[in-house]
């Protein structure tokens, strides 16, 4: 099914519940569908690819074409001894994946419980949550090269994934359209419990299996993080910022009770939330513009917010940031 639509309204298809417009909305539901779209239309100079909207922060309107992939569907594509190898269409809501994996008794995604937006998004965003990240169970990321209108295909390593990064959101930004996604899960469970106080959460449930798992999970993000489709917001607003040891090892001799973990030999990181709530940001809240009282990581639009008026939250945020501690915080957001 294609749509094709002139000033239309994006209200529903951003998590911060901004109201803004685009020039031109294009979803599609096949690929064929888009190879067509680009056979007999011409990419605009401004567009952008558009998912669940759950990792964006429009500050105006659009003046563009926003593409929507909208491919459905999830299925088995093979199987070996140890593994089952699911292929998920890229506009399957995230945590539908998630929760089908676990009713089967597969695991690898259940730490990534209830995490907003779509399957496309994964490798973009290399999303992750309790030690774990997508990028630990993608296998195949298949999509369409939007210059040469060809289907391709990325393992693993081509997609150069990092934290909260890959190929998608540089090189290949953009240019690529992700379609569909193949992930491999586990037929025999290995958890993944020592992210802060998940074992000893799972623990209470009894047994550790990946419903439960999925179950604590889910009530910590609950406890901490506001529904989007309630309050206006993008989950987790910064990235952890990743230092070098000798820089973590000054700010601990400052900052004694600083949760810092080890990123690799040389690099540590640290909990972008405790530095914000630090600078006194946890609760803030001026007009329909805030900080959540539980999670200092989370801009939220209480209403009325307009996008630059979140933007300019983020900046002051920043700078605090920046003046009390010498750390640079990055945006997990994608600010449009």
């Amino acid at each position: 099914m294609i749509r094709l639509i002139d000033n239309f309204d994006l209200t529903t298809y951003n998590s911060f519940n901004l109201k803004v417009n685009t020039d031109r909305f294009f979803e599609f539901t096949e690929v064929e569908e888009l190879q067509f779209f680009l056979q007999t239309e011409k990419l605009p100079e401004k567009y952008l690819v558009l998912g669940g909207g759950s990792n964006l922060l429009f500050q105006n309107n659009f003046e563009g074409l926003l593409i929507h992939p909208n491919l459905q569907g999830v299925g088995e594509i093979n199987e070996d001894r140890n593994y089952i190898y699911l292929e998920a269409g890229c506009g399957v809501e995230w945590d539908d994946l998630v929760r089908l994996s676990v009713q089967y008794e597969l695991s690898g995604l259940e730490n990534l419980s209830l995490i907003p937006g779509n399957v496309g998004a994964a490798p973009v965003q290399n999303i992750g949550a309790y030690g774990v990240e997508a990028k630990d169970r993608i296998h195949l990321v298949r999509g369409v090269n939007l210059e040469s209108n060809e289907v391709v295909e990325f393992t693993n390593e081509e997609c150069k994934f990092g934290y909260r990064n890959s190929i998608f959101k540089n090189e290949l930004k953009n240019k690529v359209v992700v379609t569909s996604v193949v992930f491999k899960l586990d037929k025999f469970p290995e958890f993944n419990l020592e992210y802060g106080a998940l074992k000893s959460e799972v623990d209470k449930l009894g047994e550790v299996n990946t419903s439960n798992v999925r179950q604590t999970v889910i009530s910590i993000r609950e406890s901490k993080l506001p529904d989007p489709a309630k309050v206006g917001n993008a989950g987790s607003f910064f990235k952890n910022p990743i230092v070098s040891n000798d820089f973590a090892n000054r700010l601990k001799t400052t900052f004694k009770d600083l949760p810092v973990y080890a990123s690799s030999e040389e690099q540590t990181k640290l909990a972008a939330g405790w530095l914000i709530e630090k600078c006194g940001w946890k609760g803030f809240r001026e007009g329909d513009v805030g900080v959540h009282p539980n999670q200092a990581l989370v801009i939220v639009n209480y209403g009325n917010a307009k996008g630059e008026q979140l933007v300019h939250l983020s900046t002051q945020i920043k700078n605090s940031v920046f003046e009390k501690f010498g750390v640079q915080l990055d945006t997990e957001v994608n600010i449009i």
